[in-house]
């Protein structure tokens, strides 16, 4: 299997994920990213490449983070260290401190005994499939070894998470004076930065799952827990709920109700609103393939296209660069503002969010009444061959869902890159019509690739 999955390398600290392999790992960057003509400049001046390195609070960051400092300095690397912080703001900061690239400890929302690598290319930005190649190639080649005063430094980057929230607080485009906020912050790495960043912008702030003890982060609070979030909202009777991730690189929404706003409305109420002020790129917002039907209806009412990508925040932002976009993101709430970010952003979406509420002056139901999501269904078949989704039965079985459907729904079979498994989504113009094809698909594909 690839070392690299969709969002970096991942796996069971000390068992897949060890301090040798995050030693090796960082070796190879080194060689890979730390070679490029930035560097090579700084070294023509007598200095260094420089690296940006972060971590959340899973106790296991901390081997990890010094193997992966270790990897970087004995090659020739000058590691900036700038502690628990999200992932967002190790991008910003590889941007705004001008380093040659970045790696960010962490899981995301995975449990506590998991970690990861993540790795950010000169500018902030994630890397491509074949620069990861490149990478895990190198780790079976010489490394680079200096001697003398040429081995790489580690210091303390001390003002990093003042810098990212200060670049924050100056994308308001309106105060939050007047509005009482409940933070989630996943006993994760927002647990300072989202707090500070909300209250300095004049929002009544209350937290909860801000208290990191290195084992409980995402344990039953954050954007992959609503529930306590949504007691809390209706409980203090506050007027919107941003629930982080554990390294705070998505946001979900709470209102004040208890209802969950999910990353498909986030993203209609932003592209919408960056439309109305005309900061929307060509009007067209990418998406993946996972968003609802009702996300593309909601905004071509609105003169917005909606383009699709595959499946991961990685690829919403290749098609961004590449096309010249400047909005787009995923359904799990993983949002990319191209003006001020270079990747998602849980605690600039969730900013942004409640700024477009003082903005405009309605609630977050209003405003996400922008969207109707249509009624969907996913099931997951197991024990089949991934790689024959594309088998002439199972197609004929799609094509004939699709003509039932017409415009009133959709339907995605998606392979799982890592499991004998096949998604069977369906959206339709109501949940019975939508577990009933979902249903017949499903039992087609268990009949004609099973293993």
């Amino acid at each position: 299997m690839p070392l690299f999955g969709t969002d970096g390398v991942r796996g069971l600290a000390n068992g897949t994920l060890t301090a040798d392999l995050a030693l090796s790992l960082a070796q190879a960057t080194a060689v890979v990213l730390g070679q490029g003509r930035s560097a090579e400049a700084r070294r023509a001046a007598g200095r260094r490449a420089k690296a940006v390195i972060a971590r959340d609070p899973r106790i296991s960051g901390d081997f990890l983070g010094a193997a992966v400092s270790a990897g970087l300095a004995a090659s020739g690397v000058d590691v900036y260290d700038a502690g628990v912080i999200p992932t967002p703001a190790l991008a910003f900061l590889v941007n705004d401190f001008d380093a040659d690239f970045g790696i960010m400890i962490s899981a995301s929302h995975n449990p506590a005994p998991d970690n990861g690598i993540k790795i950010f290319a000169r500018g902030g930005v994630k890397l491509p499939d074949v620069v990861e190649q490149r990478i895990e190639s190198y780790m079976n080649e010489p490394k680079l070894l200096p001697t003398g005063g040429d081995v790489g430094r580690i210091s303390r980057f001390a003002d990093a998470e003042d810098r990212y929230v200060l670049h924050l607080l100056s994308t308001l485009p309106a105060r939050l004076d007047g509005l009482h906020v409940v933070i989630d912050c996943a006993n994760g790495a927002a647990s300072g930065a989202s707090p500070a960043l909300f209250a300095n912008a004049g929002a009544k702030v209350t937290v909860i799952g801000a208290d990191p003890d290195g084992m409980n982060i995402n344990d039953g609070v954050g954007s992959t827990h609503l529930e306590p979030l949504a007691e809390a909202v209706v409980a203090l009777g506050a007027d919107i709920g941003i629930a982080h991730d554990g390294d705070a690189d998505r946001c979900l929404a709470i209102d004040a109700d208890g209802n969950h706003i999910d990353g498909d409305h986030i993203m209609a109420i932003l592209a919408n609103a960056l439309h109305e002020r005309g900061l929307l790129e060509k009007d067209t917002h990418v998406a993946t393939v996972m968003s609802n039907l009702g996300l593309t209806i909601a905004m071509q009412q609105r003169g917005i296209r909606v383009l699709q990508t595959a499946v991961g925040d990685r690829y919403v932002l290749e098609e961004m660069s590449r096309s010249g976009y400047s909005f787009g993101g995923e359904q799990s709430g993983h949002v990319i503002m191209n003006e001020h970010s270079t990747t998602g952003d849980g605690l600039l979406t969730g900013l942004q969010l409640a700024a477009e509420m003082a903005r405009t002056g309605k609630t977050i139901a209003e405003l996400a009444s922008i969207m109707t999501a249509l009624p969907q269904i996913m099931i997951n078949v197991p024990g089949v061959d991934r790689e024959r989704v594309g088998d002439a039965g199972v197609q004929a079985a799609v094509r004939e869902a699709e003509a039932e459907l017409g415009d009133t729904g959709r339907v995605l079979l998606r392979p799982s890159g890592t499991e004998p498994l096949v998604r069977v989504m369906v959206e339709a113009a109501t949940q019975e019509i939508a577990d009933r094809i979902a249903g017949r698909l499903a039992e087609v594909v268990r009949e004609r690739i099973s293993l």
